[in-house]
């Protein structure tokens, strides 16, 4: 049977983007072109360059399969060394060639008479192709608060994952807006230098130490000539992840235990009864994100720290001001208030067969089969698609996960010489999304606002299961769970 080489456009060269690349693009599958909005390489490793910013996941673990590791500068990496690790892969593997930087895609629309994708960017290029695989990723698009005033402000304000480092905080007086993951590395830095920091929280986050240090160069040499030694590491870490998985997805006793461990990290920094009453959590652990961090309470405890829990009404010309009638006079705002989680894909355009538009399709949250694979939309795969993403453990495991099982069906589009394509069956994709709510809807994630669910309450971002699940789920493509779609000519020679 003759082959052809598909063409696949990957949207988003991040560690998403750039492992469906390496898949795609092995021993000459596909003509692959990755298009990346931004200057460069390295998705949310290139855009977040706050101070102090860190991968919470050991780095033993965050690296792609392929292409291992072992001589990170700390247990926990900090983005310099990962972005250069990206880029390092990049070049190794012969990526960067495939990737076309500064190029934002507006809109993909699927042509039903070719079976093809086109998709066209902000420049007006439009380009075809056979498969198109979006990895955006879920924490690309900073969130703002909806709060009166914000434009107002007379200083410098900025988002983390925008950080202004063309501002001097030294001496300043600083409002930091949100609590999360970010806002938890960057205050011990900053308040360093401020002259007073405010932190305005909405909701307390349960925060666990974190046992970071540098490696040493008898790490590094055992990491490097000890025969099984790195590859024996990754598997503990992955091992100690998927247990603290069973404490966010099955076994509530880990939860409560994991809850006693916040507590104690909590009472061992913060002795003023007051300012830990603020700091302590009044929902359920694991609901919102558990946080790493051994620097974070010490931060807090400092003279020039405030923690503010009153709700904020508005942005002045001159500060913050909060439901008590206080204005908190500031010199500089910096909203470290998370990103558009449940947006998937915006704010492009996609158009799918007979014109059906993904956004509409997914008003009621977004959904895919595997989180990759979406009724009505052929040849379109996703990358950290819907219900993908990890209360535990690393994210790079789940993505070459995606990018393999997208493999194994560009193999079959190759194998098959005619221009065709598969779409996963509607009742294959209902089915596995009424598993996968009704496992959330019995699991933490549901019982409190968080960025893991939508307006509804409904959870689109969280897998509730293990990475060792999800492996075996996505081992094996089962082409039973797609029909294929042929042209709109070709259907039309065979009488379908």
């Amino acid at each position: 049977m003759p082959r052809r080489r598909p063409r696949a456009v990957v949207i988003g060269a991040g560690f998403g983007g750039l492992a469906a690349a390496y898949e795609l693009s092995k021993d000459g599958l596909a003509d692959v072109t990755v298009l990346e909005k931004a200057g460069d390489i390295g998705g949310v490793w290139r855009a977040n360059t706050y101070p102090g910013a860190a991968c919470d996941v050991p780095s033993n673990l965050y690296s792609y399969s392929f292409a291992r590791k072992t001589d990170w500068g700390r247990r926990y990496a900090e983005q310099p060394d990962i972005l250069g690790y990206i880029h390092d892969t990049a070049d190794r593997f012969g990526l960067r060639p495939l990737v076309r930087t500064g190029v934002e895609v507006t809109s993909a629309h699927y042509d039903d008479s070719t079976a093809t994708w086109r998709v066209a960017t902000s420049s007006g290029e439009v380009l075809e192709a056979d498969v198109l695989v979006p990895a955006v990723g879920q924490l690309s698009r900073p969130a703002l608060p909806t709060i009166p005033g914000l434009d107002a402000f007379a200083g410098p304000s900025f988002h983390s994952a925008e950080w202004r480092h063309d501002v001097d905080l030294a001496g300043t007086r600083v409002a930091v807006l949100g609590t999360g993951a970010s806002a938890i590395q960057f205050v011990p830095r900053i308040r360093r230098i401020a002259g007073h920091v405010t932190v305005f929280q909405r909701s307390a986050p349960y925060v666990v130490p974190k046992p970071d240090r540098a490696y040493t160069g008898a790490h590094r040499a055992a990491f490097r000539k000890v025969p099984g030694f790195a590859a024996a590491m990754r598997q503990l870490i992955w091992e100690i992840s998927e247990f603290f998985g069973l404490a966010l997805t099955r076994v509530a006793p880990l939860a409560r235990l994991i809850g006693i461990v916040a507590a104690a990290n909590l009472k061992r920094h913060i002795k003023d009864p007051v300012l830990r009453a603020k700091l302590t959590p009044d929902y359920p652990i694991g609901c919102k994100r558990v946080l790493f961090s051994s620097d974070w309470y010490p931060a807090l405890a400092c003279d020039n720290v405030d923690v503010e829990t009153a709700a904020i009404t508005e942005v002045t010309p001159t500060g913050v001001r909060t439901d008590d009638g206080r204005l908190h006079d500031v010199d500089v705002i910096i909203y470290g208030t998370g990103f558009k989680a449940t947006e998937f894909l915006a704010p492009m355009t996609i158009t799918g067969r007979d014109g059906r538009d993904l956004h509409s399709q997914w008003r009621e949250g977004a959904r895919a089969h595997l989180g990759i694979a979406v009724p009505g939309f052929p040849n379109m795969f996703l990358i950290y698609g819907p219900n993908t993403n990890l209360g535990s453990s690393s994210i790079i495991l789940m993505m070459e996960q995606q990018a393999r099982y997208i493999r194994q069906i560009v193999q079959e589009l190759a194998r098959g010489g005619a221009a065709r394509a598969f779409e996963v069956r509607r009742a294959v994709e209902q089915a596995y999304d009424a598993e996968v709510q009704s496992r959330l809807d019995a699991g933490v994630w549901t019982t409190c606002e968080s960025w893991y669910r939508t307006a509804s309450g409904r959870v689109t971002t969280n897998w509730p299961g293990l990475v060792r699940e999800y492996r075996r789920r996505t081992q094996t493509a089962s082409f039973a769970d797609f029909e294929e779609i042929l042209p709109a000519s070709a259907a039309r020679e065979v009488g379908v």
